[in-house]
């Protein structure tokens, strides 16, 4: 004869509220070691920021104390001023405003557009074009600085801000960031446009510009923080000292053989610090949400 289960009661909660402290327990541990482990990454980045900026403000004398002074006792403030005195550093940061506020505007409208068209526009060949874009972000710069010197020169642009704003007005990682947003639009809003009878610029001039903020901001980000530190064109295309953009310029400041005071050098580079650091500060909340943007599709 078959006997009956008898079903079994089930456990006290304060059994399984026990159950629960290890599991709620390793959570917490995790979260230590994560926080723990960024802050020692945050650490790696931060000290040679730190020793500049503290280097900077000391006499050459003391710049390379060991063990290091993080604190100077006594700031050499005149370290900042004689940056203005050695070299026309006015004229350096214009000519960086001037090149690096060129470049993010074009590459911001370049990339915008050509990112919505492979995103949300049908042509044919659409996936050939867009590999071969790609494929451009795998071939070095040095690469190509020759026939782009000669093609240059052949423009009559040599010597000339230009010179550093026309090559770099297309972007392959612009395209790919921008499209990659606009394909978690949805598509509906383009086609109840097309409907009424708006044309493709009109769709993405009125819909999906205004709302691509977030990307927009990630991408100006990250171009002006290239571009404002290229060292590598600037030093091949330009020869003029007036037409020095900051990376150039400042290397004047070591003077002949290396001899002039690391503590002005160090002063001219925090000084060219600023606008990066200021302009992630203000699009700090776009650039976040724009780097986050393409996670999730």
């Amino acid at each position: 004869m078959s006997t009956a289960i008898k079903p079994q009661p089930a456990p006290p909660s304060s059994t399984i509220e026990k159950a629960r402290i290890p599991h709620v327990g390793r959570r917490k541990v995790y979260r230590g070691l994560g926080l723990v482990l960024l802050i020692v990454i945050a650490a790696v980045f931060v000290l040679p920021i730190l020793w500049t900026i503290s280097t900077s403000l000391r006499i050459p004398a003391q710049s390379f104390d060991n063990p290091p002074q993080w604190i100077p006792l006594n700031p050499v403030w005149s370290n900042y001023s004689a940056v203005f005195d050695q070299v026309p550093l006015a004229t350096f940061f214009l000519n960086s405003v001037i090149v690096t506020g060129a470049i993010v505007i074009l590459q911001l409208i370049t990339s915008t557009m050509s990112g919505y068209a492979f995103a949300l526009v049908r042509f044919r060949g659409k996936g050939a074009v867009f590999a071969m874009v790609l494929a451009t972000m795998m071939v070095p710069a040095q690469t190509t600085i020759i026939p782009i010197f000669i093609l240059i020169r052949y423009l009559g642009l040599s010597d000339n801000l230009w010179s550093l704003v026309i090559p770099a007005v297309g972007g392959a990682f612009g395209t790919f960031l921008m499209r990659q947003y606009f394909l978690q639009m949805p598509s509906e809003l383009a086609e109840a446009a097309r409907v009424d009878g708006a044309s493709n610029f009109q769709i993405f001039a009125r819909i999906y510009a205004p709302i691509a903020l977030p990307p927009m901001a990630t991408l100006a980000v990250l171009n002006f923080s290239a571009y404002w530190n290229e060292f590598f064109r600037p030093l091949i295309f330009l020869q003029s000292t007036n037409n020095f953009t900051l990376p150039v310029g400042l290397v004047s400041l070591q003077g002949n053989f290396g001899t002039g005071s690391i503590s002005i050098v160090l002063a001219g580079i925090v000084i060219a610090l600023i606008p990066s650091i200021a302009i992630f500060l203000l699009a700090q909340r776009y650039f976040v949400e724009g780097i986050t943007a393409g996670s999730f599709r």
